[in-house]
């Protein structure tokens, strides 16, 4: 926890403007400070941003660990439904159907909400025909074909679109895709910090039967758990909190993937009791760790976030992996 604390004093600390770590830590106690403008960025900008990094790397962590745990798969991640294709689709129809639809689009694509609210209708509606196919899959391998499936089509629909739309709207669309905490500001970040705290309370609640799914849903149905309506909160959690994330940050890859397996190779268990606070706070941490890296400290340039978690993160996981089977020291 204390590491937390540091790591987001630093986050805010640094950026394109430096500033002292005990300035950071009077101007986030209330105290005057020598410099206004370092108040405004503090308060305004990385604040927000710091605590975007906070929210989203807990709200991935969560859906990951949850369709970890459902497909009983360490690859599983939070987009592994095709919640984030959803959300890409509805963006690059957006953005780029002005070139096929007309020049409406062009004007609303221009608006920050309206990219939110189509990539939300887009992850929506994926989640719906995910839940649709839920009531009558029984098999979860199944239930995971057909999320890849929908990704698959949706990838299709996006790639058609990228070739027939002008380049201007091509960047507009990659941009969005490299995903961005800067775009949340402090009524974003109060929706999905709520979206967040319904998603943790939820998972509270299932904690018991999540550790009976790791050994079948036979083996939990035997233990008296409704297994059809436990893996209808599981995945509608992880809708509503990877579907939020990729609407409001874009698309943030690694996080959901690998935090989990983090936390079971960290603390050797696979028990959710331990793994549901345990990734809340890796998932937090590193997340402040990448968007720290992404900042470029001293430099008015910033890396796109989805190039920096897959960047930082997956040397880490691999390096793990081989220490725990005594492969290098």
């Amino acid at each position: 926890m204390l590491g937390l604390i540091l790591m987001f004093l630093i986050n805010i600390s640094l950026g394109s403007v430096d500033i002292d770590l005990l300035d950071t830590i009077r101007i986030l106690a209330g105290s005057e400070v020598v410099k206004d403008s370092h108040q405004y960025i503090v308060l305004e900008y990385r604040l927000p941003k710091a605590l975007s990094a906070v929210v989203v790397g807990c709200g991935l962590s969560i859906s990951g660990l949850l369709m970890q745990t459902l497909f009983r798969n360490p690859l599983a991640g939070p987009y592994v439904l095709g919640l984030s294709s959803g959300g890409s689709l509805g963006v690059a129809l957006l953005i780029m159907g002005s070139s096929l639809f007309g020049g409406s689009f062009a004007i609303m694509a221009q608006s920050k909400y309206a990219v939110i609210l189509s990539a939300s209708l887009g992850s929506f509606l994926v989640l719906l025909l995910v839940v649709a196919s839920l009531w009558r899959v029984r098999n979860t391998m199944a239930l995971l074909i057909i999320g890849l499936m929908m990704a698959s089509f949706t990838s299709a629909i996006v790639s058609v679109l990228s070739y027939f739309t002008t380049a201007d709207n091509l960047q507009q669309y990659v941009f969005w895709s490299m995903g961005s905490l800067g775009r949340l500001n402090w009524d974003d970040l109060i929706i999905i910090t709520g979206l967040l705290i319904i998603g943790v309370l939820v998972c509270v609640g299932l904690l018991k039967k999540l550790n009976a799914f790791l050994l079948g849903e036979d083996y939990a149905e035997s233990m008296g758990v409704n297994t059809k309506k436990t893996r209808f909160l599981m995945i509608a959690i992880t809708g509503l909190l990877a579907g939020s994330i990729t609407a409001f940050a874009g698309p943030i890859a690694f996080i959901g993937l690998t935090v989990p397996h983090l936390a079971r190779q960290l603390f050797n268990t696979g028990n959710h009791f331990v793994l549901l606070p345990a990734i809340l706070l890796i998932g937090s941490l590193i997340m402040l760790l990448c968007e720290t890296f992404s900042q470029l400290p001293g430099s008015a340039y910033m890396l796109p976030i989805n190039a920096v978690t897959s960047f930082i993160g997956a040397p880490v996981v691999i390096w793990l992996i081989l220490k725990k089977q005594n492969l290098i020291f």
